[in-house]
């Protein structure tokens, strides 16, 4: 005689445990901390300890000039592929790469009083 099929209940939470760490790993950003200067790339959090702080950003590779700016402010064109020296910053910024479809860089300095 034929059984008919049984749901396994432990299975549906496990796969639900399971896919949710997998987008978690795919969205996951790195984190950089650092002394004095940092280098971040797009979609990275980084931490920086002085102020002021040194900035470089990782341009992804292409063709041609990226316009890159600090908390939507103008810093400057740099060459595709490069690593952009932005400056010294005294506070937090979120650094975006116009036009390039990457994830905004964002850099946090601690304030001085």
């Amino acid at each position: 005689m034929h059984q008919p099929a049984r749901a396994v209940c432990g299975a549906g939470p496990v796969v639900l445990v399971l896919v949710a760490s997998l987008v978690g790993c795919a969205t996951a950003t790195r984190h950089v901390t650092d002394w004095g200067s940092i280098t971040l790339a797009p979609g990275d959090t980084g931490t920086c300890t002085s102020n002021p702080c040194a900035v470089y950003l990782q341009l992804p590779p292409g063709e041609g000039r990226y316009r890159v700016t600090a908390n939507q402010v103008g810093l400057g064109d740099y060459p595709a592929g490069s690593l952009a020296a932005l400056g010294h910053f005294y506070d937090s910024k979120a650094l975006e790469i116009v036009g390039a479809g990457v994830a905004r860089a964002y850099v946090y300095i601690p304030q001085t009083r």
